[in-house]
């Protein structure tokens, strides 16, 4: 018994010991990341002082800290910024009127279906024209094709051949000229384009329309969701709510594989510019029955949040011109110490662009009662290894590939031949550039050593700033530059960070883990 004793007295004084080392530890990893951000901020805002402003493009008046200039040298956040009083007004009546018309009529998903085509529509026009017409064209030869050759072996390839023809197409043509399709009768279309360009909307209507086909597809098939099993795991479903992954996954019946459905799924406003990515089903099924996953003080709550992110991003670009110095080339000229502040400063500015246009769109389409995957649950700095980032940073796109791309394909059996495929997928589908390709495939070769031996890795940053800033013809300055003698200090100073990130990250996990 003695013994007992004493081995017990041991076992609690090793844990007490594991768990001094492990609050010294923290506590130390603590201290590094806030002498770290503190670096970074000093130095940023020495980078951004009044004598380099000549030197950077897209500096503005600022309306902060006059006379401050504000950074808004990224054209895709300066359009959202710019047009966000129009939108917020526009998709305000839009869901109002949804709203009222659905509880005044008690209407289900056809009746809900043609008010949203008919609000969705109107948004269209303004946005493209008489374009609309090439939208609603290619729209129904993909419906005759699903409705004609759903129930063939060879359905799937024929659907992926008819959408990628066309985002290649779209591209090519850029959206195509009504002047080529007769000059005496169409020309005059040419006119009314509209004030945004159809094109690149519709590479979101493609991912939507493979979506509706697969969907239809399986439709006619045994569903292998086991819906009991994930509600006994699902903490949402416990509840008595009804989760994306249900409503993605349950099969819904063929009557709602409506032309009407269909068409309003393609265009439905809220989601229709930039996402976030919604399958078929998880659409029809919440046009019929609203969404119940959110309340309306969450959804209240969830739009407070996105001002206040949004304010953050103002002080950002007030404070720190990041995107500036890569827009103009200036970052070339610094040291590498600096190269690697910008590039980190890019990357979360990057981060938190596509959170705020992404988390504004979602808002109103949860108001209108369709919830749709969230896209980045985590932020950029909470993401141990590169496959985490990548279901994080586009997740509701990383859940559409997972579906309809990467489980076809043979799921986990064919990983290591599956992602070669995805990201080339990937880079073509945002657009037909050299940098987009060699992002993609360098992202597959950071990823393959990562799954063989599951390390942490934050490669993920070099890999996006080749896709989004340098582009291939610079990674090999770059690469002269940090295997400078100055550039090897800056790069053991990187990866030093990188690895007191990864452990800060996994201390957080586990003290997420212990709390639940």
């Amino acid at each position: 018994m003695d013994m007992n004793m004493n081995n017990n007295n041991n076992k609690g004084k090793s844990k007490l010991k594991q768990n001094q080392k492990k609050r010294v530890e923290l506590i130390l990893l603590i201290l590094y990341a806030i002498g770290f951000y503190a670096f970074c901020i000093c130095r940023s805002l020495h980078l951004s002082r009044a004598d380099h402003f000549s030197k950077l493009h897209g500096l503005r008046a600022g309306w902060l800290f006059p006379p401050r200039l504000n950074d808004v040298s990224d054209a895709q956040w300066r359009n959202f910024r710019a047009n966000l009083p129009i939108l917020t007004l526009v998709f305000g009546v839009f869901t109002m009127l949804a709203n009222i018309a659905g509880k005044s009529f008690h209407f289900r998903a056809k009746g809900m279906s043609i008010i949203w085509l008919f609000l969705s529509l109107i948004y269209l026009s303004y946005l493209h024209g008489a374009c609309i017409i090439f939208i609603l064209l290619i729209a129904s030869a993909n419906f005759l094709l699903v409705k004609i050759f759903a129930n063939a072996k060879y359905f799937p390839l024929l659907l992926w051949i008819f959408n990628l023809v066309f985002l290649f197409a779209n591209r090519v043509y850029q959206g195509y000229s009504f002047s080529k399709f007769g000059r005496q009768h169409w020309a005059y279309l040419d006119k009314f384009r509209g004030t945004f360009r159809w094109h690149i909307c519709f590479n979101f209507v493609i991912l939507r329309m493979i979506s509706f086909g697969y969907d239809y597809h399986w439709a006619h098939r045994d569903s292998h969701f086991d819906q009991e099993k994930h509600i006994r795991r699902c903490h949402v479903c416990k509840s008595g709510k009804v989760c994306y992954q249900i409503l993605q996954e349950r099969n819904v019946h063929t009557n709602n594989f409506a032309f009407t459905t269909y068409l309003s799924y393609l265009v439905y406003a809220p989601l229709y510019i930039a996402g976030p990515i919604i399958s078929f089903n998880a659409f029809a099924s919440q046009l019929d029955v609203p969404q119940n996953h959110y309340s309306i003080i969450e959804v209240t709550w969830y739009g407070l949040r996105w001002v206040f992110s949004l304010s953050l991003m103002e002080l950002m670009t007030h404070l720190f011109y990041f995107n500036a110095f890569a827009a103009s080339g200036s970052w070339k000229k610094l040291s590498p110490m600096d190269i690697f502040i910008i590039g980190y400063g890019v990357v979360n500015f990057m981060w938190l662009k596509f959170f705020l246009i992404w988390r504004y769109f979602r808002f109103w389409s949860l108001i209108a009662g369709i919830e749709a995957p969230e896209n980045m649950p985590k932020c950029v700095n909470n993401c141990q290894n590169l496959e985490s980032f990548w279901k994080s940073w586009h997740a509701s796109f990383n859940k559409w590939i997972v579906r309809y791309m990467y489980i076809p394909l043979g799921g986990s059996q064919r990983k290591l031949l599956n992602i070669w495929v995805i990201f080339t997928f990937v880079a073509v589908w945002h657009d037909l550039e050299w940098k987009l390709l060699s992002w993609a495939w360098l992202t597959c070769l950071f990823f393959v050593p990562e799954m063989l031996v599951k390390s942490a890795a934050n490669a993920f940053q070099v890999a996006n700033l080749v896709g989004y800033v340098i582009g291939p013809s610079g990674i090999n300055w770059l690469i002269s530059r940090f295997l400078s003698k100055e550039g090897l200090h800056v790069l053991g100073f990187m990866l030093t960070s990188f690895y007191v990130g990864t452990k800060l990250m996994f201390q957080i996990h586990d003290a997420k883990q212990r709390m639940q």
